[in-house]
C-alpha cells in the first residue's frame, strides 16, 4: 500500500476538486484568493480614500492667499454749516483691493509637508495590507490543513469500516467473541467523531476567508485549493533581514516621517517670518490740496511686527518631532528584526520535526497498521495491539498535517515579516 501519508495532499485536493466541480465552482489558488481580496475587501477599501484624502490636501496646502477687496465712502455732510447743507458735494468713494504676500517660501512648504504625509499614508496602507494578507494567508493554509484533517479523517473511516466488515465476517464464523466485535464497533466512534469534527472545522475556516473577501458567496459553492507540503529549502537569515528592511512598510512609514518632520520644522521657521499686506486704491471726488485731482490713486504696505509672536512653539515642538521620529524608525527597525529573527526560528524548528516524519515515521506508522491488522485477521495479534495500531497511525498523520501547517503558517509569518511573499 502506498504511503498515505506522502499522498495525503493529493488526494484532498483531487477530492475537493471533483466535490467543487460537481457544484459548478473553480476552486481558487492564492494568488487567485489574493487578487480577489485586494479587489473587495473593505478595509482595503477605506484605506485607499484616505490617500485620495490625502492628496485633497495637497491641493488646499498649495492655495494662495485670496485677495480681498474693500469699498469706503467719506465726506459726506451730516448736518447744515453757516447756513448751508450739500452732504454729497464732498463725498468721498474709495474702492481698494489688498493681498497678502507669503514669503520665506511658505506655500511651498506647505505643499511638501502634504506630500510627504501622502507618502506616509500610502506606506501606512501598504503595512495595513500586509497584515491583512497575512491573515488571508493564515485563512487560507487553515483552510487547506483542515481539507487534508478531512481527507486523513474520510480515509480513516473508510479503512475502518472495512476492518469491521471483516470482522464482523469472522464472528458470524465464529472466529472472534461478540465482546471484541463490540470493541471494534465502539472504537469506529472515535473515527465518525474525527470526520464530523472535520468537516466544521473546513466549514468555518471558509466562512472567515469568505469575511476577509466581503464575499456573499455561500460556503457548499466555495474552496480553495493549493499546495499543502513543506519545503527544506531556506535563504539564510541575513537575506530576509536585508529584505525587510529593504521591503517593510511600516519601516518605510517611519523613514518618511523622519523626512516630513524636518519639513515642518522649515515651515515652522519660515511661519515665524513677516509676511506683508499691500494695498492700493483709487479715490473718487477727493478733497486735498489740488483742486483738479478728483479721480487719486493710493498705495500703502503693512508690515506685522513679530516682537511677541515669531511662531517660537511651533520651531521648538517641530525640533523636538525630528528626535521622535528618528526614535520611532530606530524601534520600528528592531521590530523589524524581531519578527525576522522570530519567524526564521520557527521555521527552522518545524522543519526540523518535518524531515523525520516525511522520512520515517508516516511510512512506518502505515507499515505498523499495515502488519497489525493482517496479523489480527489471521489470529496474530490480540484485539488491543490492532485498536492500539490504529490509534497509532491517526495519531501520526494528524500531527504531520499539523506540523505542515504550522509551517505554512510560519511561513506566512515570515512573509509577514518581511513583507513581500518570499516563501511560497
Amino acid at each position: 500500500m502506498k504511503r498515505v501519508g506522502v499522498h495525503l495532499c493529493l488526494a484532498a485536493l483531487v477530492g475537493a476538486c471533483l466535490a467543487t466541480d460537481s457544484l459548478g465552482q473553480t476552486a481558487l489558488t492564492w494568488q487567485q484568493l489574493k487578487a480577489r481580496f485586494e479587489a473587495n475587501n473593505p478595509t482595503l477599501k477605506a484605506a485607499d480614500i484616505g490617500i485620495d484624502e490625502s492628496r485633497a490636501v495637497q491641493i488646499t496646502a498649495y492655495l494662495r492667499p485670496n485677495p480681498s477687496v474693500s469699498f469706503a465712502s467719506d465726506g459726506t455732510q451730516l448736518i447744515p454749516y453757516q447756513g448751508v447743507w450739500q452732504p454729497f458735494i464732498g463725498t468721498q468713494f474709495t474702492p481698494g483691493v489688498s493681498y497678502l504676500h507669503e514669503r520665506a517660501h511658505k506655500r511651498e512648504l506647505r505643499l511638501e509637508s502634504a506630500q510627504k504625509g501622502t507618502s506616509i499614508t500610502a506606506s501606512q496602507r501598504s503595512d495595513l495590507a500586509r497584515s491583512l494578507l497575512f491573515t488571508l494567508r493564515s485563512g487560507f493554509v487553515q483552510t487547506l490543513q483542515a481539507k487534508s484533517v478531512l481527507a486523513l479523517a474520510k480515509e480513516n473511516l473508510d479503512y475502518f469500516d472495512k476492518q469491521l466488515t471483516i470482522a464482523r465476517e469472522r464472528f458470524k464464523a465464529g472466529d472472534i467473541a461478540r465482546i471484541d466485535l463490540d470493541r471494534i464497533e465502539l472504537q469506529r466512534v472515535q473515527f465518525e467523531s474525527d470526520y464530523e469534527t472535520a468537516q466544521v472545522s473546513l466549514r468555518t475556516a471558509k466562512i472567515q476567508l469568505l469575511m476577509l473577501l466581503n464575499d456573499r458567496t455561500p460556503v457548499e459553492q466555495f474552496d480553495v485549493t493549493g499546495s499543502f507540503d513543506f519545503s527544506e529549502q531556506l535563504m539564510p537569515l541575513d537575506d530576509f533581514r536585508n529584505v525587510a528592511l529593504a521591503t517593510r512598510p511600516d519601516l518605510r512609514a517611519a523613514i518618511q516621517a523622519i523626512d516630513k518632520a524636518k519639513t515642518d520644522h522649515q515651515l515652522a521657521i519660515a511661519n515665524g517670518s513677516t509676511d506683508p499686506i499691500f494695498s492700493m486704491w483709487v479715490t473718487h471726488n477727493p478733497s486735498f490740496n489740488n483742486p483738479f485731482d478728483n479721480e487719486t490713486l493710493g498705495a500703502s504696505i503693512s508690515i506685522p511686527l513679530r516682537i511677541f509672536d515669531r511662531n517660537q512653539g511651533e520651531k521648538e515642538r517641530t525640533r523636538l518631532d525630528i528626535g521622535r521620529a528618528e526614535r520611532i524608525k530606530d524601534a520600528t527597525q528592531a521590530q523589524v528584526f524581531s519578527d525576522v529573527d522570530s519567524a526564521y526560528a520557527t521555521l527552522v524548528s518545524a522543519i526540523a520535526l518535518l524531515r523525520p516524519y516525511k522520512a520515517t515515521y508516516l511510512g512506518l506508522a502505515t507499515r505498523v497498521r499495515e502488519t497489525v491488522s493482517f496479523a489480527y485477521q489471521h489470529g496474530g495479534a490480540s484485539l488491543a495491539d490492532f485498536l492500539d495500531a490504529q490509534r497509532q497511525y491517526r495519531g501520526v498523520e494528524v500531527a504531520y498535517i499539523n506540523l505542515v501547517g504550522s509551517y505554512l503558517t510560519a511561513a506566512g509569518q515570515m512573509n509577514l515579516a518581511v513583507g513581500r511573499e518570499v516563501i511560497q
